[in-house]
């Protein structure tokens, strides 16, 4: 791909731009460079910008180099992979090295106002503390799924990378606070207008998939804040519950007579008779057919 930063102030600018090739993805609040050097030459890097920085360095092994972060003292390290760098939005971080391998990270611009986040973290208001060539096993396999997810050109899942992306904010707050996770106010769970709200909205769409987003926006919360209220109410996710009602909703309709199982497969959103046999099956123990002869 060309070059992102030609014109983007927010990426790190590489020189010179013309031995790095990248594959670029975004979603809301989130944008990811896969960055892979063409040759075994010297470069520098320089970055400063409103958002957030995470690079993950899947391989960076050089001979020399020098690597500088506002805050923190330069570093001459030359084994760098499966170590991250987090640069905080306004600080600027800078560097040169002399590569050993052909260089492989993965970059990460984190929009501060935390979209997806609940407002009450107030995502844009902490002031991060810079950190350089760090380990974080939680944060890493985070990192590994979006570079996964980022890769795949066609049939990329939006809201499974935007859900990826709320995990990994959260991991930055944890990480700030000492290691102690971001708290939520989902605490008492959603209120009794709210729960009608958003239960007869699923009721009203039985037969479609629902996203999570979708469902949050009825009660006016961030989809990470929503799924943990909806779970302190209901006992179960909100794609659980949703599941769950499909198949009270199939046995009232597998107990009239008449009514074949492929016809309720497709009342209640199932495009293939095997695949509600399936999750009928996972869900009551036994399949259409056996539940039918039960009832009756």
């Amino acid at each position: 791909m060309s070059d992102p930063t030609s014109d983007d102030d927010c990426a790190v600018r590489f020189t010179p731009p013309d031995m790095i090739k990248y594959h670029e993805a975004s979603w809301t609040g989130l944008r990811a460079h896969i960055v892979t050097a063409t040759q075994r030459a010297p470069f520098a890097f320089r970055f400063k910008s409103k958002q957030h920085l995470l690079i993950a360095a899947e391989l960076v092994e050089r001979e020399d180099g020098e690597t500088n972060v506002d805050g923190l003292p330069r570093s001459n390290l030359r084994s760098i992979t499966g170590k991250f760098t987090f640069v905080p939005a306004g600080h600027e971080f800078t560097g040169w090295q002399q590569p050993r391998v052909l260089t492989r990270v993965t970059s990460f611009y984190i929009d501060p106002t935390g979209p997806l986040l609940d407002p009450e973290l107030r995502f844009s208001e902490i002031k991060f503390t810079p950190r350089l060539f760090f380990t974080d096993p939680a944060l890493w396999g985070i990192a590994c799924r979006l570079k996964k997810e980022a890769l795949k050109d066609e049939g990329r899942l939006a809201h499974y990378g935007e859900a990826l992306t709320v995990l990994l904010q959260h991991e930055l707050i944890r990480l700030d606070n000492g290691g102690v996770a971001a708290e939520t106010i989902a605490r008492g769970g959603l209120s009794g207008w709210q729960q009608k709200k958003v239960t007869d909205y699923i009721e009203e769409h039985l037969s479609e998939s629902v996203p999570l987003a979708t469902l949050a926006a009825l009660v006016g919360f961030s989809p990470f804040h929503f799924a943990r209220a909806f779970k302190r109410s209901f006992g179960v996710p909100p794609h659980r519950y949703h599941v769950n009602r499909r198949m009270e909703r199939a046995k009232e309709l597998l107990a009239v007579p008449d009514s074949s199982v492929t016809a309720v497969a497709l009342a209640v959103g199932f495009a293939e008779t095997s695949s509600f046999s399936a999750a009928f099956r996972k869900n009551t123990g036994h399949p259409p057919s056996d539940f039918r002869r039960r009832s009756g």
